[in-house]
């Protein structure tokens, strides 16, 4: 069969693009015929210059010598096959600072530092969304140093199926992904003899500054901080956030709760569907409210699940892997 050198060359071409060249003891599989024993130099252009066998030693090419082929200036220096990925190891972030946590084997998830044993993620809690979600910034930090404005109002509202009758409707409302996480929590305590429903969770920025008031009218300035945020600041203005009860407690938001059997299923156990203790015990030097066993935020399951096992609170977690 004869190939004239147009043929030859774009056979060599893709030959040599397909396959890494590094010594003469490599070969170029070309159907059933291994062009073995080649040379390899380097071309004018700086590519690869492919020396190739005479026709004698490789019939399928009847030309006398098939010569000297520089593609430098064609498809440039055949290159080896690319390194593999590196295996994840613990402690990995990415893009958005969310750690990834497992370990090098990949049988058991490990968060590094951690104080509190957690479940392994494939074991962590899955439901149904009731619609689509609104992209929403599950991370977003609200606190003293940084309000939200006034007329700020979270996307995609709904009502849980877990609620106090005795509050008001309107003050019970979560944003959807963060409601059908507490729906999924709320059913699994259920399901274990354990009642919890939402008191309020979503309120505007004007009844956050008429509750704020009510406190410092009450109570003075000083305990008024302690336990309400100034309009602003709360994090109930995101959607994110639920303050729970139940009847061991009368339905009331009061420290007691934390040690009730309720109470207790819920600090071990909120992670696992996206929500942490907002304000967790003997940490107000950080977060600047008391101990409220009560008050649940959504960050999503991931982020809960390294803040409960490192035992810190979200400001650290912000500041630690956000850079906030």
């Amino acid at each position: 069969m004869y190939l004239n050198p147009v043929m030859k060359a774009i056979i060599i071409a893709v030959t040599v693009a397909l396959t890494a060249v590094s010594s003469t003891s490599a070969y170029f599989d070309f159907g059933d015929v291994e062009i073995k024993d080649f040379e390899e130099t380097t071309g004018e252009q700086g590519g690869n210059v492919i020396i190739l066998p005479t026709e004698e030693d490789h019939p399928l090419f009847n030309d006398d010598k098939l010569g000297v082929f520089d593609f430098s200036g064609i498809i440039g220096s055949a290159q080896p096959e690319p390194e593999p990925e590196p295996e994840p190891v613990p402690g990995d972030t990415d893009e958005d600072g969310i750690q990834d946590d497992f370990d090098l084997d990949g049988k058991t998830d490990v968060i590094p530092g951690a104080v509190k044993e957690v479940v392994n993620t494939s074991e962590m809690p899955v439901w149904d969304k009731s619609g689509e979600y609104m992209e929403i910034n599950k991370l977003m930090l609200v606190n003293r140093s940084n309000p939200v404005t006034a007329d700020y109002v979270p996307v995609d509202l709904v009502r849980p199926d877990y609620y106090a009758t005795n509050r008001s409707e309107s003050g019970q409302y979560m944003t959807r992904e963060a409601c059908d996480a507490f729906n999924k929590l709320a059913g699994d305590a259920e399901a274990l003899g354990y009642e919890i429903v939402v008191t309020t969770a979503y309120r505007s920025y004007n009844f956050q500054s008429y509750l704020y008031n009510m406190y410092v009218e009450r109570d003075g300035q000083e305990a008024a901080d302690r336990k309400s945020a100034k309009p602003g600041t709360s994090e109930h203005q995101s959607g994110l956030t639920a303050d729970v009860s139940s009847p061991s407690v009368g339905y009331e938001l009061v420290q007691d709760y934390g040690d009730t059997a309720e109470g207790i299923w819920l600090a071990e156990n909120c992670y696992k569907y996206g929500f942490i203790l907002r304000f967790p015990e003997g940490k107000e030097g950080i977060t600047g409210y008391m101990y409220e066993p009560w008050h649940i935020r959504y960050v999503g399951q991931d982020v809960a699940r390294t803040i409960y096992a490192l035992d810190i609170t979200f400001e650290e977690y912000c500041e630690q892997y956000l850079n906030l």
